[in-house]
């Protein structure tokens, strides 16, 4: 247990000291590129964008950088503006659906699913929810607080002060990410060192009859789920070859994981921003056997029609 802890928390550490070299700067120099004259203009042009998904302008930050990099540069972006919790949550659910975007779906595609359909279905869940969550969700129009950061006093005045507080911003979100990094790291340790993922693959076989897959594809599964995808990606690949899984089912999990993976990572690291979590998983998870099984059920009378077409080719006239 004790070579579990320290590797799990030397794991965290990493980790942490990996991200902050993304969430830091980011946060820094948006922080001070809000306060230049060309920032407001630019925000302006993609307001009318943004207004249909029911968030300002400034939002439009967070979001390039989270599909363009990864969902910590989005959750640096976020912590640098006054945003509602509904904005919060918006923001969050679409970078659940949709972050590091470019090389999250080149690893799905490693395994034999394409590219542009893993992309098209990650854009059009976070969109969708976006709008959804916009239309029928009248709550949230409180300001976000974001944890230890404080959005309450007076806007820094003179680049010093802006300075000073950018870089205040920066590290109190280091700090939180860490306090939810370190912890998940140790578990992750623990799951591996006790063989807890392939018990979580052996009892999860069964389930998997539910999104229309084999349970041959359990493993990839649950690396996906735990992991994530551009993490879990050898241990997917390694899946895919070692336990035959067949294409239509590799398409259905990586449909499944790209609606919904890394849960419980995605899901903690937003905790800090203030807002609920918990609907934040469940819809994530009902998308993803909504959208896995509706697509399954497509693919099976796809072939069932064309297995009867075959047999009517061949029955003589």
């Amino acid at each position: 247990m004790g070579a579990t802890l320290k590797n799990g928390f030397m794991s965290g550490l990493n980790v942490t000291w990996a991200l902050s070299k993304i969430i830091f700067p980011i946060t820094v120099i948006v922080m001070m590129l809000r306060y230049t004259p060309l920032f407001p203009m630019f925000m302006s042009w993609l307001e009318p964008v943004m207004k249909f998904l029911g968030l300002p302008g400034e939002a439009a930050v967070p979001l390039v950088l989270g599909n363009l990099l990864n969902l910590y540069a989005g959750i640096g972006a976020i912590v640098s503006f006054d945003f509602t919790v509904k904005e919060v949550f918006i923001l969050a659910i679409m970078l659940s659906f949709s972050h590091n975007l470019i090389i999250e779906s080149a690893v799905a595609s490693k395994v034999g699913v394409n590219f542009w359909i893993i992309v098209g279905v990650r854009v059009f869940l976070a969109v969708l929810s976006a709008v959804l969550i916009s239309l029928f969700w009248q709550g949230g129009g409180e300001m976000a607080q974001y944890g230890l950061i404080s959005n309450e006093g007076p806007a820094p005045s003179g680049w010093m002060e802006i300075t000073m507080t950018a870089f205040e911003t920066a590290i109190l979100s280091i700090v939180q990410l860490a306090a939810i990094v370190i912890p998940l790291m140790i578990g992750i340790q623990w799951m591996r060192d006790t063989k807890w993922l392939d018990w979580m693959s052996r009892k999860l076989a069964p389930a998997t009859r539910v999104i229309g897959v084999q349970p041959n594809a359990s493993t990839t599964l649950v690396a996906g789920l735990t992991i994530g995808l551009a993490y879990g990606a050898g241990l997917m690949i390694q899946a895919v070859q070692e336990d035959g899984v067949s294409k239509k089912d590799m398409y259905l999990v990586l449909i499944f994981l790209v609606t919904c993976h890394a849960v419980v990572e995605d899901t903690l690291v937003f905790i800090p921003l203030g807002i609920p979590v918990w609907p934040l998983l469940l819809i994530r998870l009902t998308a993803a056997i909504a959208l896995t099984a509706l697509v399954a059920y497509i693919w099976r009378r796809m072939e069932k029609n064309k297995t009867i077409d075959s047999v009517r080719e061949d029955v003589p006239t």
